[in-house]
């Protein structure tokens, strides 16, 4: 029998938790289960072949919304070219409404429903004699039953009961005895809780017991050359004991944990092989405080210093003695994601959820005092009672907190969710096919969610990439709140893109030069209202001259198109009397004080010109990644410093002052391994890429002394 577990996953670094674990589960059928691991971004031609090329005889997917499209066609065409092998489905994308899964995809002939360990075990069971028969000529082919009183069911049945793991007392399912007695042999798939299959006709049997606790489970990682330069996913617990309303884990109300003596060996191991990362996928890991604690201390207790460890929790449920773990932690040992969602009440109170805002926010900022735990905070776009506004107002909320990372995401209406129940009573319409993301709602409509698109991906690049922190926060400055920020710097890439609309890719240094050119844009039309109107309105006024009669190339901005001005000076500043970065706002005369752009941030930038403040910060962000080998073409040159840079490089080779850990590198080499920029009024910065920030990976920075020509 060549049984094949298949996973298509997202992403090369992902690896499929459950196909290790099924696997795993059923070791007495060691070299006869196989698996293989895809993702997403293979061609289907590939997948299809390498699962052609090996013939099993069963066939099992694992299905998640995102690759439901691509397990579908490739079991469509698996089917019609080995017809006699065996195809089984399982995973949240089939479990939610297996018989109807199996009436609209006929290429399947069963799916496993919830737990798959004992019932993957159980199913090798009954396939070993199933197969046997069938190569004997004692079956017609179907997966209805195995032939009772068969020769192979006799030896089976002796082997069955014989069969043991790993030392340990088993049940007849090869687990350790948990509850009582089951049948040596499933003889019939009827035997068999939790599937549903054809026999020709659909049946479903009643779902399988969860695992009354998770030590029965097999630990999946003895072997780590599978997962080099991968992610470790690992649970220490099932279940959850929340009912968010969009979610598939609340269906399932009883939580199950792995013991903490077990949980500690296992996260040993991962230790002594230092591991770059280990996931927990437990839905709400501090659900109880004393699994949480005890954990939490012993990754203190017995940190290796390279390894890091997600989880996923609930802040608002922190408690003394678990903030005061996590305060003692070496930065970039522990991450934490919460999800807040929004903070709109009726949103919240829709959704099933309980906690507080505000003791979310208090615990939120207690860990973020200690510089030392990477927080990823998440938002959902499209829930029921929230509206444009007011998801604005919970963006603001969460951004305040200056999470690591904060998740703009979109609401999934899944199969098998209240959410999906009660779609039509809240007006939410969503797209038929994986992700199933909301389209609209009664109270945000198409053009509103497609705008947080926009604003999603200006967060992803400017905001989470870490890669232009201290020019967004100067930015910052020049609005009355962060959401209206990138709701600008959307509708300014808008303005550009247009048509191109997915299909413009950028490099770092492109989405540099942007951002200035955004910057500056702010400034001049900061005195004629918010940046984000001035932003929409050039680009209705781009649409217009696109449809008028004006023959204007579509991208030129109207401050360009005179022939005789350079493309990038303003038309504001083409005056002859008007020096050339000065600002339009400024030149009437009865226009307030307050108006100028210069003066929004008062004393922020002092007497220095705040565009080419702005273009400082700009290249001290270009810096802070990586110590670039070209600036832009705008940026002040090293040339009139180079003799003071070489100076200082080479007193720090005699003295070691700022970089003592340098030790043994001449000062050439030292220059190649950190950078020195001036940073204007007297101010020089020392980049040091050798040490850098946990949390974000900048490289650490000092304000040093240069000495002068």
């Amino acid at each position: 029998m060549r049984v094949l577990l298949t996973a298509i996953n997202a992403k090369y670094i992902h690896s499929n938790l459950a196909v290790y674990s099924l696997k795993a589960s059923a070791r007495e059928f060691e070299g006869q289960v196989e698996l293989a691991e895809f993702t997403i971004n293979h061609r289907t031609d590939l997948i299809f072949g390498e699962i052609y090329r090996r013939k099993p005889d069963l066939l099992l997917f694992s299905c998640y919304i995102w690759n439901r499209k691509e397990v579908l066609e490739i079991a469509e065409n698996i089917r019609k070219v080995l017809p006699d092998t065996v195809i089984w489905a399982g995973g949240p994308e089939v479990s939610w409404d297996a018989e109807l899964f199996l009436r609209e995809n006929p290429q399947f002939d069963g799916v496993m429903i919830g737990e798959g360990e004992r019932t993957f075990y159980r199913l090798l069971r009954y396939y070993e004699g199933y197969f046997a028969a069938r190569g004997s000529g004692e079956s017609d082919g179907s997966a209805a039953e195995l032939p009772v009183g068969s020769q192979e069911a006799q030896d089976l049945s002796v082997t069955g009961a014989a069969r043991t793991c790993a030392g340990q007392s088993r049940d007849g399912d090869g687990f350790p005895a948990v509850y009582g007695d089951v049948p040596d042999i499933d003889r019939t798939l009827e035997e068999i809780p939790g599937i549903a299959w054809r026999a020709p006709l659909i049946r479903q049997n009643p779902p399988a017991l969860p695992e009354r606790t998770l030590d029965a489970l097999p630990f999946v990682y003895q072997d780590l050359r599978r997962f080099e330069n991968r992610i470790i996913y690992y649970e220490s617990s099932r279940g959850c004991p929340f009912s968010c309303s969009y979610c598939l884990s609340s269906l399932e109300k009883t939580v199950r944990f792995r013991s903490p003596e077990l949980v500690k060996k296992e996260l040993a191991f991962f230790l002594e092989h230092r591991v770059r990362q280990v996931k927990f996928v437990d839905r709400t890991f501090n659900c109880s405080h004393s699994h949480a604690a005890d954990i939490w201390r012993f990754l203190l207790e017995h940190d290796n210093g390279v390894t890091n460890f997600h989880f996923e929790i609930s802040a608002d449920l922190l408690t003394e003695e678990e903030l005061a773990l996590l305060a003692e932690m070496r930065p970039g040992l522990v991450q934490l994601e919460i999800g807040v969602q929004t903070v709109n009440p009726e949103s919240l109170a829709a959704i099933r959820r309980t906690a507080l805002f505000e003791k979310i926010a208090a615990h939120v900022r207690r860990i973020a005092a200690a510089h030392n735990i990477h927080q990823h905070l998440d938002l959902i776009a499209g829930l029921p009672f929230e509206g444009y506004e007011s998801f604005g107002r919970s963006f603001d909320a969460v951004y305040t907190l200056r999470p690591q990372e904060l998740q703009l995401g979109f609401l999934k209406v899944l199969r098998g969710s209240e959410m999906h129940r009660r779609a039509e009573e809240y007006g939410i319409l969503f797209r038929s096919e994986p992700p199933y993301e909301v389209l609209q709602t009664r109270w945000i409509s198409c053009e509103e969610l497609l705008r947080l698109k926009e604003i999603e991906e200006m967060l992803e690049v400017y905001y989470n990439s870490h890669q232009f922190d201290r020019t967004i926060g100067e930015l910052e400055r020049e609005f009355d709140r962060p959401f209206a920020l990138y709701e600008a710097l959307a509708l300014f890439y808008r303005a550009r893109e247009k048509d191109q609309r997915g299909q413009c890719s950028y490099t770092r240094m492109q989405r540099l030069e942007l951002l200035r050119e955004f910057a500056h844009e702010t400034l001049q039309q900061n005195g004629f209202g918010s940046a984000a109107e001035a932003a929409l309105e050039k680009a209705e006024a781009g649409q217009k001259e696109k449809t008028g009669t004006k023959d204007v190339p579509e991208r030129a901005c109207a401050q360009d198109r005179a022939e005789d001005v350079p493309e990038k000076t303003c038309a504001q500043d083409r005056a002859e009397d008007v020096p050339e970065k000065m600002c339009a706002q400024d030149r009437a005369e009865d226009v307030p004080e307050k108006m100028c752009a210069q003066d929004s941030a008062a004393g922020a930038a002092g007497q220095e010109d705040r565009m080419l403040r702005y273009d400082r910060l700009l290249i001290q962000d270009l810096y802070l990644r990586e110590n670039a080998k070209t600036r832009p073409v705008w940026a002040e040159g090293q040339e009139p410093q180079k003799d003071r840079i070489i100076g200082f490089y080479q007193e720090e080779e005699r003295t070691r002052h700022w970089l003592p850990h340098y030790q043994g590198r001449t000062w050439k080499q030292l220059m190649k391994m950190t950078h020195l920029e001036y940073a204007g009024e007297g101010k020089w910065l020392l980049f040091d890429y050798a040490r850098r920030d946990p949390l974000d990976y900048a490289a650490a920075v000092t304000e040093v002394l240069v000495q002068p020509e």
